[in-house]
């Protein structure tokens, strides 16, 4: 039993994910005390509890302290149960965080997988359906898991109620790590403003900012079709392409934020990233560590990856993947705005 103290680092919800993933991947049972301590309300709130019924469905795990408000988890995996699945969130929580969690294991797995998911698409704080789709997923198909994304209807946050379908194709012939250091030429890039339930004034206004600040016009100004039920919901985001790794930077709308207010937020996280010649942003850098691991774990060849900076969420998200794989992992500053990961084969 690997015991893991949930108020480490940046105690939040990702050490819940990472710890579930990697117990259903190794077969290691493990106890989670103090999940979500650092957070305003500690504990599993309805997305968290929603990640470990998913976890049980897909590995037939013994679980014990699955309930909402639980500050302790036991989770002990069995065999992995590729197939279909379909799992509901039943509130706006988010769709992708619980997909995040049986991924790795799915992807490992020696049959293909569906997985039906409701919830939310468009999540403050969570990793979004485009950024998944686009960022993420073809870094993945790089080393050798294919995972097909479909939307069926946006979820924005507090409504929920949004749709989605993950297909999921295993790394038949095994995870393969390669090295991500450099952007490379630049590509396509673009800006589109979701807008369902909100006028489309608002998307303009947003558009216009980021049209101004980019030097942008034309098509690469975008308001998407969404279908007006799916609403009140507003996403600004923006599509940063280069030859080997492509960014997804969003600002979700609020009722006490301007568009303008919408966008130069965007704009600020994304003049951060411009700043470094990293490959890949801090929430990329984050989500690409633990199939980067499992990589190296099953390769035996090291992996490394640069990043615009080494956040406390990237840190504790390493020290987790170490209580479960035999990776060493190191971080290290080359220079302002540029960090690098590197992980390699432990004993």
């Amino acid at each position: 039993m690997i015991n893991i103290d949930g108020s480490t680092g940046e105690g939040g919800g990702q050490i819940l994910r990472t710890s579930l993933s990697l117990s259903m991947i190794t077969g290691q049972p493990v106890t989670i005390e103090r999940i979500r301590a650092k957070r305003p309300k500690p504990g599993l709130m309805r997305q968290h509890l929603a990640c470990v019924l998913a976890g049980q469905a897909v590995s037939g795990a013994q679980v014990s302290g699955a309930e909402l408000g639980s500050q302790t988890l036991a989770f002990e995996p069995g065999a992995l149960r590729p197939g279909e699945h379909r799992f509901a969130v039943g509130s706006a929580g988010s769709c992708l965080l619980v997909l995040q969690t049986v991924l790795p294991a799915l992807m490992l797995a020696d049959a293909p997988s569906q997985i039906s998911l409701s919830g939310g698409t468009h999540n403050p704080l969570a990793p979004n359906f485009h950024f998944i789709e686009r960022a993420f997923l073809p870094l993945l198909a790089r080393m050798g898991a294919t995972v097909g994304l479909t939307l069926r209807r946006h979820g924005f946050y507090p409504a929920g109620g949004g749709e989605m379908l993950a297909e999921i194709s295993p790394a038949v012939a095994g995870l393969r790590p390669f090295d991500l250091l450099e952007r490379g030429a630049p590509g396509e890039s673009f800006a589109e403003s979701l807008v369902a339930a909100v006028p489309r004034r608002v998307a303009e206004r947003e558009l216009a900012v980021v049209g101004d600040a980019m030097g942008w016009s034309g098509e690469q100004l975008r308001v998407p079709n969404v279908r007006q039920n799916e609403g009140p919901g507003n996403a600004l985001m923006l599509t940063l392409a280069h030859e080997h790794v492509t960014e997804v930077f969003t600002s979700l709308g609020e009722k006490s934020l301007s568009s303008e207010q919408v966008a130069k937020r965007l704009l600020a996280e994304l003049r951060s990233y411009q700043a470094s010649t990293a490959a890949v942003g801090e929430h990329l850098a984050d989500q690409l560590a633990l199939p980067a691991a499992l990589a190296v774990h099953r390769s035996g060849r090291p992996m490394a990856y640069s990043c615009s900076e080494a956040t406390e969420h990237l840190r504790t998200n390493l020290a987790v993947i170490e209580r479960f794989l035999p990776v060493r992992t190191a971080l290290t500053q080359e220079q302002a705005g540029r960090w690098t990961v590197r992980l390699s084969p432990g004993l």
